[in-house]
């Protein structure tokens, strides 16, 4: 049984303002403070784990033993079926040290070229650690094809080259709200909340 998550304040184990801003929308139903590593001034600790939950595992726990509170850290990234699942990991990487992501969304379309296979998924891996050194991990997905040239001014990342299946927009033309609906963040987040969260 997964450990429960009982106090008010939580630490979001990312310096991405994009990231915090929706995680701490996703977590403002709960009655839950956030407050950012960046905030703080924690060190973003180096993601050498080979998954995106060894990443969000890693990121997770140096917040919480730095700040002494639980942290919340969210690893996620764009697949590419075309691209044999990179960016992945390294979605991040490829936006280079100015984290560009234009420059990232270039580089992913014109690496595809002409393929036909225009498949591709967003996955969100979530760790919730505790100081004590406690993690509960959760995996969501989101299936959908990239797209060439960007749309929409709503999202971050990669969200103005995806458009998810079902849909005609990119997650970065839709409404926050929709995008929280359905998005691979919040397949993961419910099972986050489902397993840690008390909802009574």
């Amino acid at each position: 049984m997964a450990r429960s998550f009982d106090g008010n304040k939580l630490v979001i184990a990312s310096h991405n303002k994009g990231k915090v801003r929706e995680i701490g929308e996703l977590l403002e139903p709960f009655g839950v403070e956030t407050i950012s590593a960046g905030a703080l001034g924690l060190d973003e600790p180096v993601e050498d784990g080979l998954t995106f939950i060894a990443n969000a595992e890693i990121k997770a726990l140096a917040a919480a033993k730095a700040s002494g509170l639980p942290a919340l850290a969210d690893d996620s990234g764009l697949e590419v079926a075309a691209l044999g699942g990179e960016p992945g990991i390294y979605s991040a990487r490829w936006a280079g040290p100015t984290k560009d992501f234009n420059i990232a969304m270039k580089d992913v379309v014109e690496k595809m070229g002409d393929a036909a296979d225009r498949s591709a998924n967003f996955t969100c891996a979530l760790t919730l650690a505790w100081p004590d050194g406690h993690m509960e991990s959760f995996e969501g997905k989101v299936f959908g094809t990239v797209t060439w040239p960007m749309r929409g001014e709503k999202g971050f990342g990669y969200d103005p080259i995806f458009v998810p299946t079902g849909f005609e927009t990119t997650f970065a033309e839709m409404e926050p709200a929709a995008k929280h609906a359905m998005s691979h963040r919040a397949h993961a987040f419910k099972q986050l909340i489902d397993a840690c969260f008390k909802t009574n």
